[in-house]
């Protein structure tokens, strides 16, 4: 790594850092309340504006891959960084918007965050990779580990900047002004650091995602490696959306908001102790172990709420939901099928976003106890799918 990339990947991180807050904010019960209380809504409807954020990456991810390519890793980077200003800002407006369409404003505001999110996983993803090009692994690992830490620290961030309005409404606009300004200066910066560029350029006509996946022949292995970035995703997104709200309505716990911080605490575990493990232990045997460990906490939980169980579900989920599970099925799918990987990734990415859209909108409109169960379920799903790959993954090998 050339010591001019440095500021770059430094400012990349901080994409990442902000992206942690940013992703997280709407999954608070605070700021659902507060939110709720402006908009004339039930909280649990915030819920819907998260789902947004999967219905925009559903919406750029066909896209955002290839003008990345095309265009560089500076522009989709920048592009990320000025749609994320764009959703931040647009939250604190439709705050003040109140009744008036404010909720609307929100959502629309958070299609235009998932749109940013793409942008960024298709810019900085790569551009890390580049810059690192010694230990890829590393540098994306890092990406995570940044994200972790801004959600470990969010719910004193919370507290740091929550006011009242004139008409005695709660507020956490401060913190969506500031991480809105945050992306602009990073836009600026990124404008000016120097960016590598990829090694090899692409010569000849690269065949698109639809016309690969016309011409590609799907097992039903691939499919259940597909299904299986559906419900992992489903397992952590509705935890983290909704979670807090379970601990409020039934383990009477008034200000559940630490409970981001045992999650994020979690995950950085799980960064570092899974990365240890998958030296002895095969990537594929994860992808069955860490959904049946998720499952079993999803079940005490429902049937011992209390702000302890809260608190040790939070950590392990954080661990075997979110540290690193989503990245692992992308790797398998890579060594299962690796004259597709370009596809079968699209395909794993699509399948969670659309999870983050369906499910996150499903959740809107149940009770706290009603988005738990429908947890296990998908939870259950997915361990019966990784008990598949994993019965047939010799096979699978073989073939590849």
């Amino acid at each position: 790594m050339k010591k001019k990339y440095l500021p770059s990947l430094l400012i990349m991180y901080l994409n990442y850092f902000i992206h942690g807050i940013g992703c997280s904010i709407l999954g608070q019960a605070a700021i659902k309340a507060a939110l709720g209380a402006a908009w004339g809504v039930d909280p649990m409807s915030i819920t819907a504006i998260s789902a947004a954020l999967g219905l925009g990456r559903l919406v750029a991810l066909p896209f955002a891959g290839p003008l990345s390519d095309k265009l560089g890793r500076r522009i989709s980077t920048a592009i990320g960084s000025a749609s994320y200003a764009v959703y931040l800002i647009g939250l604190a407006l439709a705050f003040n918007a109140g009744v008036n369409g404010g909720y609307t404003i929100a959502y629309v505001c958070a299609v235009i965050g998932g749109i940013a999110n793409s942008f960024l996983d298709t810019g900085i993803y790569p551009a890390v990779a580049e810059i690192v090009y010694k230990a890829p692994s590393v540098a994306t690992m890092g990406i995570k580990f940044f994200i972790s830490i801004a959600q470990m620290i969010l719910p004193f961030v919370l507290g740091v900047t929550v006011s009242t309005t004139a008409a005695g409404l709660v507020s956490y606009n401060m913190l969506f002004y500031i991480c809105g300004i945050a992306y602009v200066a990073l836009l600026a910066l990124i404008l000016f650091t120097p960016m590598p560029e990829a090694e090899e350029k692409q010569t000849g006509k690269k065949e698109g995602l639809v016309a690969s996946i016309r011409h590609t022949n799907f097992s039903l292995e691939s499919i259940a490696m597909i299904l299986i970035g559906f419900t992992c995703t489903g397992t952590f997104q509705l935890w983290l959306n909704c979670a807090q709200n379970f601990a409020v309505s039934n383990a009477g716990w008034a200000e559940p908001g630490i409970m981001q911080t045992w999650y994020s605490a979690g995950t950085l575990a799980a960064l570092v102790v899974t990365s240890l493990l998958t030296r002895k232990i095969k990537d594929v045997r994860f992808i069955l172990f860490y959904p049946l460990i998720c499952l079993v906490m999803l079940i005490l939980v429902l049937l011992f709420s209390s702000e302890m169980m809260m608190i040790i579900g939070a950590f392990v989920i954080g661990w075997a939901g979110a540290g690193g599970l989503l990245q692992i099925v992308t790797s398998v799918c890579n060594m299962i099928f690796p004259k597709i990987k370009g596809t079968v990734t699209a395909l794993v990415m699509i399948a969670s976003s659309l999870c983050n859209y369906t499910i996150l909108t499903a959740a809107s409109s149940m009770t706290p106890s009603g988005v738990m169960i429908m947890n296990i379920v998908i939870t259950a799903i997915g361990v019966a799918l990784g008990l598949y790959v994993n019965m047939n993954y010799s096979k699978m090998i073989a073939k590849a």
